[in-house]
């Protein structure tokens, strides 16, 4: 085991050509950085909230317009499906988590009943989360079930969590925490985010995109006035111009497969879409029945394009044009793919914390890691000697070089507590080094020679540290999956940094004992004396 062989040597070099090409932009400035060929990594180690400053906001979940809203969607479900069966309705009248329709025919409450459960699927666990009863000889209540209302709330956070995340991290790589505070509020820690209320906009955007149709029978001046159909409803468009639109969503963003920048056929920057196979269907029947009729695509309330349908879309892809900037469409689309908030989120507060505690932070951090390394060198040195103990901080030097280069080239963030994890991975890459360089000095001392001495500490050590390593493993893999924020930052740099001190330490060592065994050929070993 301690001889020196070529892929050991060619691992090496590797090694150490991979941790300075990925070190490398973390000592250059931005600038410097911006001016690399494309061909060269650019990105450095990201720096956590309380190392760089950063944003936070305290989000609520605003439920009751999200209850309201849903309440509205039976409404029109209702009146749209009677409508359709044909079938006369009196009133529509909202009831707890439901409405009540009372049919103007009570002989025609079973078709009513048959047509409304028609329109009931079941959701993602198999159960439908909505009901049709029959309340009298002439009525049906239609609404949601009582598990359903009940966990609408802790449901709408949940989701809310998660298409922020995927809104502000969706590489998941930034260590922006996003965490549920209470029942319906949300902390979001941002680092490098220096504005929180350009954090406001990405995430206060709830991306309700829907497709609704003109309403051309109707006078738009008579409903500006008041006299607004029932099955439609006013629209501003982007300039604030009312259109008066169907109420009823031909097709939604839930159906939304992908969204992307393009451009249209006048060679100007567009937004292109791609539904799922629901979805594809729904809207080329949707289009294929209203051929030369305009419809509206609507975001977050407001038409932003009404093109004229000129033939039918069956191939579930189409583009959306408007007056967009490239900088503008990316951040649509970027919306669009992370899905539409279930609820608006209002800002409950605002913080920033400042790049001068970050600059502290950091110089407290950078202090300590040099005196943990001075430490671990003086030590190693002091026990060991010149040889045994200078290979360690070989070994040490490259371990850090490598942390350095594997969060640059994820893109991962570095937090204080991130730092106590460096310095751990140090303590941990010289534990290797110590459980081998101590079997060996018993082996030598027990009378084995040089090379069996050297073989046997190797060998014998290695089970102790594969062990060792395992167990830190689980333990960061428990803290990255249960913790948060600078808790997973420290799990995340400590994993790193067992990897790279596995094969730096032992690496570096059998490489280097090797050269000094094969050139010095010693009778003694120096660390037994």
């Amino acid at each position: 085991m301690i001889h020196l062989s070529r892929w050991k040597v060619i691992l090496l070099v590797l090694s150490v050509l991979f941790g300075a090409l990925f070190a490398f932009p973390n000592v250059l400035t931005p600038a410097q950085r911006e001016a690399l060929p494309g061909w060269l990594p650019s990105s450095g180690v990201n720096l956590g909230l309380d190392l760089q400053g950063g944003s936070y906001l305290l989000l609520e979940v605003d439920l009751p317009a999200m209850r309201a809203k849903r309440m509205a969607n039976l409404v029109e479900d209702a009146r749209l499906t009677m409508s359709e069966a044909r079938i006369g309705v009196a009133s529509i009248a909202r009831q707890d988590n439901g409405v009540v329709i009372t049919l103007s025919d009570p002989a025609q409450q079973e078709a009513a009943r048959l047509a409304m459960q028609a329109i009931i699927t079941p959701g993602p666990t198999g159960v439908a989360d909505r009901q049709v009863q029959r309340v009298g000889d002439n009525r049906l209540r239609y609404g949601f079930t009582q598990q359903a209302y009940n966990s609408m709330g802790a449901d709408a956070v949940t989701q809310s969590i998660e298409v922020v995340r995927r809104r502000l991290d969706p590489s998941g790589t930034k260590e922006i925490s996003i965490t549920r505070q209470g029942a319906e509020r949300i902390v979001v820690v941002a680092p490098g985010q220096s504005d929180p209320t350009e954090l406001e906009r990405l995430v206060g955007q709830t991306a309700q995109l829907t497709f609704q149709l003109v309403n051309v029978e109707a006078s738009v001046a008579e409903a500006v006035a008041g006299a607004v159909p029932p099955d439609s409803e006013l629209v501003p468009d982007e300039t604030g111009s009312p259109l008066l639109l169907k109420r009823r969503i031909l097709v939604s963003g839930d159906n939304l497969n992908r969204a992307f920048v393009t451009t249209d056929q006048s060679n100007q920057t567009a937004i292109g879409f791609r539904f799922d196979g629901q979805g594809a269907r729904r809207f080329g029947d949707a289009t294929a029945a209203n051929i030369g009729r305009p419809f509206a695509i609507v975001l977050d309330g407001r038409v932003i394009s009404a093109p004229t349908i000129r033939s039918a879309i069956t191939g579930g892809n189409g583009i959306i044009e408007g007056q967009f900037t490239i900088a503008q469409a990316s951040e649509l689309v970027n919306l669009l793919n992370g899905g539409a908030l279930p609820a608006p989120l209002q800002v409950e507060e605002r913080r920033t914390v400042t790049a001068e505690l970050g600059a502290d932070a950091v110089a407290a951090g950078a202090v300590s890691t040099i005196v943990g390394f001075i430490i671990i060198v003086v030590f190693m040195l002091a026990a060991y000697g010149f040889l045994f103990g200078g290979i360690s901080v070989i070994g040490l030097l490259l371990n850090g070089l490598l942390i350095v280069a594997a969060m640059s080239m994820i893109g991962a963030s570095l937090t204080l507590p991130g730092i106590a994890g460096l310095v751990l991975t140090f303590a941990v890459a010289v534990d290797a080094n110590v459980l081998i360089y101590e079997r060996m000095r018993d082996e030598a001392r027990a009378g084995r020679s040089v090379i069996a001495s050297m073989d046997a500490g190797f060998n014998k050590a290695m089970g102790t540290i594969i062990d060792a390593n395992l167990t830190t493993l689980v333990a960061a893999l428990i803290m990255f999956v249960f913790g948060a924020g600078p808790v997973r930052g420290f799990a995340w740099t400590l994993t790193i940094g067992v990897f790279t001190s596995m094969l730096s330490a032992v690496l570096v060592a059998q490489i280097g004992l090797a050269w000094w065994l094969k050139l010095a050929k010693p009778k003694k070993l120096p660390i037994a004396e």
